[in-house]
């Protein structure tokens, strides 16, 4: 047994590449080997930015002898079959065997001995097929090979291979280059080639070559080092995994360094500082013991500079106080446009061609916001002036509103989404486009706009992603739903919907959206009622977005996405799917609430045995349905002496529906749950003592008619013919 090294040196590659290629690597390395039988106890594999490697553990020397048998023709087949037969094979008659089938014909096999290889042949075959298959997102020729499309490919033009089987060198030629045991040490800390000995020692060679070669350990260093320096200084570094990742795939030698920056230039919004340094320079904010930015920043370097970094500090600061004077230019000029202003420019820029500009989109969404709160379906918090005048209650906040103050919400609504895209034209957005209504919130404070419209404007597009802010506050929830129902209405309505893995228009994320803002403030309307207005309150159009298209209903799609969304929390999409069924139950909240008591209620044993008893029912009452004969009479009572267990059963669903009916009106799904769980024992008599299919018609319609009231006031519940299981 013995290690393998494959080291493949090439130009600088994209951080933001170098994870997945370096896994990509073990798993293509570990596919190649498998076809010739070979497999390693163990793959670790490293990158940097100028260097794949991999290193295979415990390869064995050769590999093991195997016989592969390939069935031919029968042996009295055409002889042109049997030609091809052995041209395939490149075997002789006489060396086919010959055997006979389970059919009693006698078929010919060939049998292949394949002795084993050496390890190193393999390998050598191996790794240019590794190389040629690697699924770079993109890639290049170079030199003059570049001409034709059979020259290798890869991400940047490949400097060196290193393969190594033990001691050994493993003999490979890609692109020219041929293998060996010399590679490139750190490009400014070391000069000269650079010399492994085996696989066992190739990590300390180069790290004594200043490279660090294992990706992780070098995340370690600038997560710790970054925290270190910002502590030392004290302050507190903010956490960005992302950051720490692409600086690890910026440097072999990484070397955190603390430096600062005017603190003038804190005036301009955290956001946008936060975001140069960011995105421009890779460097980690500060900020200070209560949380507020500082005027710090920390850059990795990736040299060990003999002043402490001193120059290397002033030369990134030096940069990033250019790029903030830019940002702060920005800022300022666009502080001269107040938002109504900008605002105007909106309808220049085309939102969808069939859905017209976004000033269109806008005027839809300030409409739709403004009604949201009118009609109480958003909830409002109280003013304590307010609180203490004995104003009516709000329906579904349980908290005392004033019409002044539900019509000073509804203003603040309709302002704050007549304004809520109008930074998308500013400059900083233009240079930014990740603070679109983040700038919006900012410019709306700097007006002096009250801070419920500010934070709206700020706040309307979450909840993005799953994990983000749900918005709470009245104002906002009001803007985020009108702005996430209209792009769902109006694109239904245009039939761009999202088919397979295609979204363009981000319609799963807006219905999530939606259903969050409604669960996490608990909001009580029915969706349909909602969407009518979204559709501005036409019933045709409504009518097209909820009804049509079978498989692209959009009461359908919230339906999925309610089943993604809880499927995290443990809720079954099968209960999901047996309340929706109902018809008419698009309260999203009281519906969750129904498919939670289900779900309580048939994983119990009560549960299931109703439900197997449901099944029985509903099972016979289709098997009557499709002999066509006439329609089950409604139950009115016996017009003969019943039998016991069918006595008791009338009795029971007389006693216990109008219980289970009052629990449903009340939305406690519970005690519905529990007042049917009661009918269950007298349930399991009947179909113990009585035949339902009795030759007595009156018996027989009659029995029929107790099935179909049980299996009606079950399905006040659920339709549990949706229920799996």
């Amino acid at each position: 047994m013995s290690d393998f090294l494959l080291e493949i040196l090439s130009e600088e590659i994209p951080a933001r590449m170098q994870e997945k290629a370096s896994a990509d690597l073990a798993r293509l390395f570990e596919a190649e080997l498998a076809k010739s039988g070979l497999k390693a106890h163990h793959i670790e594999s490293f990158v940097t930015p100028r260097r794949l490697a991999l290193i295979a553990k415990g390869l064995p020397a050769a590999t093991e002898a195997v016989s592969e048998e390939l069935k031919g023709p029968r042996a009295d087949a055409p002889a042109q079959a049997l030609a091809g037969f052995l041209g395939k094979t490149g075997l002789t008659r006489e060396q086919l065997v010959e055997r006979t089938d389970a059919k009693g014909n006698a078929v010919l096999f060939a049998v292949i001995e394949k002795p084993g290889r050496p390890t190193a042949e393999v390998l050598a075959e191996a790794i240019p097929a590794v190389i040629r298959a690697f699924p770079w997102p993109k890639a290049m020729r170079w030199g003059a090979a570049s001409s034709s499309t059979e020259s290798p490919r890869w991400v940047r033009p490949l400097q060196g291979l290193v393969a190594l089987y033990g001691d050994e060198i493993v003999p490979i030629e890609v692109a020219g280059i041929a293998s060996g045991r010399t590679t490139a040490g750190h490009r400014f800390l070391h000069d000269g080639p650079v010399t492994i000995a085996s696989a066992a020692d190739y990590a300390e060679t180069l790290r004594a070559a200043h490279v660090i070669v294992d990706h992780r350990e070098r995340r370690l260093i600038v997560r710790e080092e970054a925290e270190e320096a910002a502590a030392t200084a004290g302050f507190v570094l903010v956490e960005d995994d992302g950051l720490v990742h692409e600086n690890a795939g910026l440097t072999e030698w990484p070397v955190p360094l603390l430096g600062t920056f005017d603190p003038a230039f804190l005036a301009v919004p955290r956001e946008v500082i936060q975001l140069t340094m960011r995105t421009n320079q890779k460097y980690f904010a500060c900020t200070d013991g209560e949380g507020h930015l500082a005027p710090a920043f920390v850059c990795t370097a990736n040299i060990l500079a003999s002043d402490g970094g001193a120059a290397i500090v002033a030369g990134n600061a030096k940069v990033l106080a250019a790029r903030l004077a830019d940002a702060r230019f920005f800022w300022e000029q666009d502080l001269k446009i107040r938002l109504e202003d900008q605002a105007k420019k909106l309808n220049q820029i085309v939102f969808h061609e069939k859905l017209g500009t976004v000033a269109d989109k806008v005027a839809r969404v300030a409409k739709l916001a403004r009604w949201l709160v009118e009609e109480g379906i958003v909830p409002s918090s109280v003013p304590a002036k307010a609180g203490t005048q004995g104003h009516e209650a709000q329906a579904g906040s349980g908290l005392l509103l004033s019409q002044e103050h539900k019509e000073e919400l509804a203003n603040q609504a309709e302002l704050a989404a007549q304004l809520c895209k109008a930074d998308l034209v500013t400059g900083m957005v233009g240079e930014f486009p990740e603070l679109q209504g983040v700038m919006g919130g900012y410019h709306a404070r700097a007006e002096g706009l009250p801070d419920a419209v500010a934070d709206a404007i700020r706040d309307h597009y979450k909840p993005v992603g799953q994990g983000d802010d749900v918005p709470t506050a009245p104002v906002t929830v009001a803007v985020s739903l009108a702005d996430k129902l209209d792009s769902l209405a109006q694109f239904f309505l245009i039939g761009e919907v999202p088919t397979g893995s295609k979204d363009p228009f981000a319609l799963r994320r807006a219905a999530l959206g939606v259903i969050s803002i409604i669960l996490i403030n608990a909001l009580r309307f029915r969706l349909e009622r909602v969407l009518l207005q979204a559709c501005g309150d036409d019933l045709s159009k409504f009518e097209k977005v909820f009804y049509e298209h079978i498989e692209k209903r959009l009461g359908d799609f919230f339906a999925d996405r309610l089943k993604v969304q809880q499927r995290e929390a443990g809720v079954r999409h099968d209960l999901i799917d047996a309340v929706f069924a109902l018809g008419g139950e698009d309260d999203l909240v009281r519906l969750l609430a129904r498919v939670k008591a289900l779900q309580a209620f048939v994983e119990t044993e009560e549960g299931a045995n109703l439900l197997a008893g449901y099944r029985r029912a509903a099972n016979i009452l289709r098997a009557e349905a499709k002999k066509g004969g006439a329609a089950i009479a409604p139950f009115a009572g016996f017009s003969y002496t019943p039998d016991a267990a069918e006595a008791a059963l009338a009795e029971m669903l007389d006693t216990q529906l109008p219980v289970a009916e009052t629990a449903i009106e009340s939305e406690d799904f519970a005690g519905a749950m529990t007042a049917l769980s009661i009918i269950r024992p007298t349930i399991d008599a009947f179909f113990e003592d009585v035949t339902v299919n009795s030759s007595e018609d009156i018996k027989r319609s009659t029995r029929l008619a107790l099935l179909e009231k049980l299996r009606a006031a079950m399905h006040k519940v659920a339709d549990f013919s949706k229920i799996e299981g």
